[in-house]
């Protein structure tokens, strides 16, 4: 879970999604300021540059950032993630970005595709109230048998 005092929402936007965006986050300024900003490369640079928020700044998307994202995700750091991706347009990281919105999945986080879908979370009476939010319990994923191909051998 994020021990920062703000939560943590991840931004992220491919190139043919990053004026939606920024829009929304000039839309958006005053409430976003009360939440820990982070971004892939590019997206941080246009958040942070046209809005003045402050934004901590990852690795462009296709270098690694939708990973460090993801990361970030599974050590329980960032609490929600909007994501504008471009379904009309072939990523050359789109295993990363699959990855990334598998993991947001795993963990169970909220997540915007589209700005539609980031109004309402952003506007969610669950937003100003403590929200328990259910974390999967993978003990037993965790704790599986595994045989290895000796032990397959032997039985």
């Amino acid at each position: 879970m994020n021990t920062n005092t703000k939560p943590a929402v991840a931004l992220v936007a491919h190139d043919n999604k990053k004026r939606d965006l920024v829009e929304w986050c000039q839309h958006n300024k005053a409430l976003l300021q009360e939440y820990q900003l982070l971004a892939t490369g590019t997206t941080g640079k246009l958040v942070a540059e046209e809005t003045g928020l402050e934004v901590k700044r990852l690795k462009s998307g296709p270098l690694g950032g939708d990973l460090q994202i993801g990361a970030m995700i599974a050590e329980g750091t960032v609490d929600y993630l909007i994501f504008l991706w471009d379904p009309l347009e072939a990523q050359p990281h789109d295993p990363d970005v699959k990855a990334l919105l598998r993991i947001a999945a795993v963990w169970n986080i909220p997540v915007a595709c589209n700005r539609a879908t980031a109004d309402y979370i952003f506007t969610s009476r669950l937003l100003n109230e403590k929200y328990d939010r259910k974390h999967p319990d993978y003990a037993d994923y965790l704790n599986r048998n595994i045989d290895t191909e000796e032990e397959a051998e032997k039985s």
